[in-house]
């Protein structure tokens, strides 16, 4: 899956790249809307010096990053409304280690946020046009499954007279050498999408890329998982985040979470084998 893609909301081009955890959308074209190009940085900083911009972030921050420094993020709500308070998007992901934005640089680059807040910045640009772009990424997201669904049934249909070229190439080439779920080292300082990795893959994105630099260039682990994989991270993306809610450690998360995984794996891949045995039938 390419990385970058671009919709067009009410005749505005706005750019949206897959990253490690999710979807981002870019919010400086999405200021286009309100502003033209030059003037989108400062409808930005406008949105973030608002005191309930920062109370959405900071919730976001709090349910999906580990590693978000609480303490610091109270600094900028105390500010907020101030004539002087003026913070950049740079300033705060610095200061909070906060991971739902992040700057670009370059002739391509802006200011991007995660899916979920880019809509409550469109809200705060134009409810109409917020109402535009969740269907012009709705329909973009459509494109990619159907997509996604081609490709997994061309590879299901390969996969009958590869397996064992693949799966070899799998254990020889794509698996870093490192047993994640026994050495638990990386646990403290893990974000929650490298829980759920190394729950169902066994290994860090960071690892991952590491023993495949190549590869890493223009895809990530998760384009190279099977269907019966993907179905599973999905379901422990729920799981995890009805444990976040229930106020789970980390580590028991994780030991729920790779329980899991193990579990409706095995089941999967047990019931695909046996459809593929009636096929050939």
């Amino acid at each position: 899956m390419a990385k970058n893609r671009a919709i067009t909301v009410q005749g505005i081009p706005v750019t949206v790249s897959y990253e490690d955890i999710d979807d981002f959308i870019c919010i400086t074209d999405i200021a286009a809307a309100k502003s033209d190009n030059s003037r989108a940085a400062d409808v930005i900083r406008n949105w973030l010096r608002n005191r309930s911009t920062l109370e959405f972030l900071s919730t976001w921050e709090e349910i999906y990053n580990p590693n978000f420094r609480v303490f610091e993020s109270e600094h900028f709500k105390k500010e907020a409304g101030l004539v002087t308070f003026t913070p950049s998007v740079s300033e705060w992901v610095e200061k909070t280690n906060a991971v739902g934005l992040y700057v670009k640089r370059g002739k391509y680059g802006g200011t991007f946020a995660h899916k979920d807040i880019a809509f409550e910045f469109a809200s705060a640009i134009s409810p109409v046009f917020k109402l535009y772009l969740i269907k012009e990424f709705q329909r973009l997201k459509e494109a990619e499954n159907d997509l996604q669904k081609l490709e997994w049934d061309a590879k299901r249909f390969l996969s009958k007279n590869n397996y064992l070229i693949q799966t070899d190439a799998v254990k020889n080439y794509l698996i870093p050498v490192c047993n994640y779920r026994k050495d638990l080292q990386w646990l403290p300082y893990a974000e929650e999408a490298d829980l759920l990795n190394v729950a169902l893959f066994g290994f860090t994105a960071k690892a991952w890329r590491g023993a495949n630099p190549e590869l890493a260039k223009k895809s990530n682990v998760r384009d190279y998982a099977t269907i019966n994989e993907l179905t599973v991270l999905s379901n422990l993306e729920s799981h995890n985040a009805q444990m976040i809610r229930e106020g789970m450690d980390k580590k028991d998360r994780f030991e729920a979470l790779k329980e899991i995984a193990e579990y409706q794996l095995r089941v999967l891949n047990e019931a695909e084998k046996i459809n593929n045995r009636i096929e050939e039938q």
